[in-house]
């Protein structure tokens, strides 16, 4: 019970952990010292999608559902749970350049939009 508890954990943290690099950026409308979390964060999201390899928090949860009992799943988090949702085929590598671009692209609008308003508060 213990290790399938702390799959699913896991599996939480993954996905809180992705929600924070596509959109953890808003957090600097708020608090000054996010982007000191937030842009390693995505700087390791774009690493991970743009390498092809295989996010850390992956094997571990498959280790923890294989001693729960459990099957563990090949591939990546995003492959296993959000791919399925997203696009019919299976993961590629251009893809995987999709969504960094994608990563990106949102976190670059965003700091943008912040800095601007920003600026215009210290007018």
């Amino acid at each position: 019970m213990f290790h399938r508890l702390a799959a699913d954990a896991v599996l939480l943290l993954h996905l809180a952990f992705i929600v924070f690099v596509v959109a953890g950026g808003l957090l600097a409308l708020r608090w000054r010292w996010a982007p000191l979390l937030h842009l390693p964060a995505a700087a390791w999201g774009a690493f991970v999608e743009l390498s092809g390899r295989i996010c850390p928090l992956t094997p571990l949860e498959n280790a923890l559902r294989l001693q729960a009992g459990q099957a563990g799943y090949e591939g990546s988090f995003i492959e296993h749970y959000l791919l399925a949702l997203i696009y019919p085929a299976g993961l590629t590598h251009g893809i995987q350049f999709v969504l960094a671009a994608l990563v990106l692209g949102v976190n670059i609008a965003v700091y943008a939009w912040v800095w601007r308003r920003r600026r215009r508060r210290s007018r």
